[in-house]
């Protein structure tokens, strides 16, 4: 879980809240990263002056988007009637917060209050049977009718019906683009419905069109907003498969459809039920399995501070000395390789200090030449 010194305040000062956009749309700084520099420089600000050093140092400088443009992107959202919240506010979804690589900021168009409330995702194949889609949306309609409100992706088929049927209940639909591009181009009536009665969610800028890569990253969301997550028709390397993964990695509920076995469509939930997925049939088989998931601010609130942004209670790390730093560098290079490997592992390996080893990865990371990954894992780029 993240561990900011940020005390949790209704809004931050626009001027950090830009600062804040700027940081998490700069090259080379995923999730986790950002939080390693917030936990390192307290401020957005500061690692934004900050960041340019470290980076050179470990290869490159990266594009820091300029201010200007993250102003636009800034009041175009507001225009929209949207807001971009930060992941230090109150409003900010709870059930995101204790994710260790949740979007530093998410741009939410519809009423973001909608993301409070519990949540359960809906995702399956995009070629669904009819069968599979009359079942989403029933599915979507009665845990409506209970409470919940349904999260999906937008696709087409599955995700679709489950939209489509939690409209006049709530739903949320998560892109992995902008949250002003619609994707599929199909569903931009439906787009339209769910803005005007629920909410529409994304990690990238405005104006983004969706990557290949921007979809598993879309899915940890929609699985991190939702207490479980229930799985109809997908085969067995589909996108729904690795959400059912980041669901469990999250901790939470992985629901599935049984179906026939010669449909491959049916091969993915049959495979999560055999190992271990809760095979449901109704809205009363999940209600009745759901946890109680109440999470945890990793912000804490001080009353001292009357719960405002107070930025200057923190003093700057002390630099390292630099002939250290040089040598652990050097060995880091020499133990890492494109697979993945705990940092813990190599600080044991090489026989490193914890600071300084942190201190190079994060200038590597930052430089482009190492990328940092969930499970305090890092690798080579390239």
């Amino acid at each position: 879980m993240k561990s900011l010194p940020y005390i949790e305040s209704s809004s931050l000062p626009l001027s950090e809240k830009l600062a804040w956009i700027r940081l998490s749309r700069t090259e080379h700084v995923g999730p986790v990263t950002f939080f390693r520099l917030m936990d390192l420089y307290k401020t957005a600000s500061k690692a934004l002056e900050k960041l340019p050093s470290m980076a050179r140092r470990g290869g490159r400088v990266p594009v820091i988007p300029p201010l200007s443009a993250i102003e636009r992107e800034y009041e175009a959202t507001r225009k929209m009637g949207g807001e971009i919240l930060a992941a230090c506010e109150a409003d900010y979804p709870l059930a995101l917060s204790p994710l260790e690589d949740a979007p530093p900021v998410l741009s939410v168009l519809g009423d973001p209050s909608i993301l409070a409330r519990p949540c359960v995702a809906i995702v399956g194949a995009r070629n669904a049977s009819l069968n599979g889609r009359r079942f989403s949306e029933k599915l979507a309609r009665d845990l409506g009718a209970a409470g919940q409100v349904v999260v999906s992706g937008l696709a087409r088929g599955i995700d679709t019906a489950a939209h489509e049927g939690a409209l006049s209940t709530g739903t949320v639909a998560v892109l992995a683009g902008g949250a002003d591009v619609v994707y599929p181009e199909e569903n931009r009536a439906l787009y339209n419905a769910i803005r005007d009665r629920g909410a529409v969610v994304a990690e990238s800028p405005l104006g983004f069109p969706p990557r290949p890569q921007d979809f598993p990253r879309r899915n940890r969301i929609v699985s991190g907003l939702s207490a479980g997550t229930v799985i109809v028709e997908a085969s067995l390397r589909s996108g729904s498969l690795i959400t059912a993964r980041l669901a469990a990695e999250q901790g939470r509920d992985v629901f599935a459809v049984p179906g026939f076995p010669g449909d491959p469509r049916a091969q993915g939930p049959n495979a999560l039920i055999r190992d271990g997925a809760v095979l449901i049939q109704s809205a009363e088989d999940v209600l009745s399995h759901l946890n109680d998931f109440s999470g945890g601010r990793p912000f804490a609130l001080k009353e001292s501070a009357g719960g405002t942004y107070a930025p200057d209670l923190f003093d700057e790390p002390p630099p390292e000395d630099e002939a250290i730093l040089n040598d652990v560098r050097d060995v880091i290079l020499r133990n890492m390789s494109p697979a993945p490997v705990e940092v813990d592992e190599l600080v044991r390996s090489c026989q490193l200090t914890i600071p300084a080893a942190q201190a190079i990865l994060l200038e590597l990371e930052l430089g482009g030449a190492v990328r940092r990954l969930p499970g305090n894992r890092v690798c080579l780029v390239g």
